[in-house]
């Protein structure tokens, strides 16, 4: 009832499914999409790589506002149940323009899902005219339909209904080179595990890998070594933070024994007056 009127009704995107025991058993109604299987970011284990997988709970009237996926990913998205509205625009148009940051009224309006489709989206497509309007695409998501997004496309979402959906972000040879340039800034130390991992299993991406470095001038080695350095000295930091409080604990027990013997002192002095 009430997240029908609501301008931003609550959206779940719960991704701890080996967490819990119901959300795992999920995990074996489904099978990965057969042309979506391969999962380079697989090769650094659970622990390590970045959240992937998620079941959606959309009531009707949520969304999520038009973004970019993480890393240079792709994303596929099953549908359960309900509908979902999908807006898709190119890579290659800027930020500023898909997200209508010139065209929204401050003072009544937000970046909700609901807002975009319903005010600034149009107001987009006006001032971008037809040029922009032929480069949008726009469709309907039923049950049992599975949308692909790929890297670095615009993607807005709108629930018609209440929707339940599974999603997976991915990395695959077909998006490799986007997601290592991604990968080696946003995720250093965990880029440089995989970097070992590909080198011992997928020897020809991990060839591409420093190719791309040495085509784009970039020394992965060096920021690898400052970004170890840098979580090493916050380490240090935390454990002399740590250590200072505990010092602090103690120096205070011992003068408040201080105080109870002097306190003790001066009470048998005054007794034996």
């Amino acid at each position: 009832g009430g997240a029908k009127l609501d301008d931003s009704p609550l959206y779940i995107f719960e991704p701890n499914f080996d967490d819990d025991k119901i959300l795992k058993s999920v995990l074996n109604d489904y099978s990965v999409p057969h042309l979506f299987q391969e999962d380079l970011f697989a090769l650094v284990g659970e622990k390590t790589r970045p959240p992937y997988r998620w079941i959606l709970f959309g009531p009707e009237r949520s969304g999520s506002c038009v973004h970019i996926d993480p890393l240079g990913s792709s994303a596929w998205n099953a549908l359960i149940r309900g509908r979902k509205l999908w807006v898709i625009f190119p890579p290659e148009l800027k930020k500023r323009v898909v997200k209508g940051k010139d065209h929204i009224n401050h003072e009544v309006e937000d970046d909700e899902a609901i807002d975009w489709f319903v005010n600034i989206l149009p107001r987009i497509l006006k001032h971008g005219g037809e040029s922009l309007s032929k480069k949008m695409i726009s469709f309907l998501q039923r049950p049992g339909e599975t949308v692909f997004v790929p890297t670095n496309w615009w993607h807005a979402v709108l629930n018609l209904d209440d929707t339940v959906a599974i999603t997976q972000n991915f990395c695959s040879s077909g998006n490799f080179d986007a997601v290592w340039r991604h990968t080696r800034t946003g995720r250093t130390r965990m880029a440089g595990t995989w970097l070992k991992m590909l080198k011992m299993t997928r020897p020809d991406l991990y060839e591409r890998a420093l190719e791309l470095d040495k085509t784009d001038g970039f020394d992965f080695s060096d920021v690898l070594n400052k970004a170890i350095a840098k979580r090493q000295a916050k380490k240090e930091k935390k454990v002399q933070k740590k250590l200072k409080r505990q010092q602090a604990r103690e120096q205070n027990a011992t003068d408040n024994n201080k105080m109870d013997i002097s306190s003790s002192s001066s009470s048998e002095s005054s007794d034996s007056d």
